[in-house]
């Protein structure tokens, strides 16, 4: 977060409207926006919510932790913090008592340590999309074992989640359809696909959550 470029709150709110009306023209007047504020300091929280925003996207535990340590409780009370990123089992008893809901569910390990420190916490299982292992999630084929273990072990699976492939639309259409079949299938509400720059795929495909970091944001920062 060194070195980061902070927008204002007017610039981040003028990006708010500009990404709600270009959700709505789109029909997506009932999809949830998870905006991320991962890579970005508390400034990124602050604005997330003045714009109301009720849930924040975030993909590193130490830095959640800092951050969430600088907020005040009314600016904590005002945000859901949603965990989108790859997740350690270690790293999950230091943000049990602040991620809102894990987007991030992906092996039996993880939903174990979970159900341990986070009881009946909401989750969502993440799918791998694309064919490289770096982006995370589970296959296809092990998902069903996922949603069994998560509920057995009192987590309540609320959705799935997945990251678009990269490539022409009709790729990136098939891999959200798939994920939209399996959610169908396992009578999950939530379906989180959709980013910035392919926002309008998912919302046809049938987002019902989108994550959005850039639009609101501007470009993150290298770690």
């Amino acid at each position: 977060m060194n070195g980061e470029t902070q927008l204002s709150f007017e610039e981040v709110a003028d990006r708010a409207g500009f990404l709600r009306e270009r959700i709505r023209s789109l029909g997506g007047d009932e999809i949830g926006i998870v905006a991320v504020t991962k890579g970005f300091g508390p400034w990124a929280l602050r604005a997330a919510s003045g714009c109301d925003f009720q849930m924040v996207g975030e993909s590193y535990a130490q830095e959640l932790e800092s951050k969430w340590s600088q907020m005040t409780n009314e600016e904590r009370c005002s945000l859901d913090v949603h965990f989108i990123g790859g997740m350690q089992t270690n790293k999950v008893r230091k943000i049990a008592g602040i991620v809102a809901v894990w987007q991030t569910l992906d092996r039996h390990s993880l939903i174990d340590e979970i159900a341990k420190r986070a009881p009946g916490s909401s989750v969502m299982i993440q799918l791998n999309l694309t064919s490289s292992e770096t982006q995370g999630g589970c296959q296809l084929s092990e998902a069903d074992g996922i949603v069994s273990r998560a509920r057995e072990q009192g987590l309540r699976v609320i959705g799935a989640m997945g990251i678009g492939p990269q490539g022409d639309s009709p790729i990136i259409r098939a891999a959200y359809r798939s994920l939209i079949s399996f959610a169908e299938d396992h009578g999950l509400r939530h379906r989180s696909i959709g980013m910035t720059n392919d926002l309008e795929i998912a919302i046809e495909s049938g987002s019902t959550m989108v994550r959005i970091g850039t639009a609101l944001f501007g470009e993150r920062p290298a770690r």
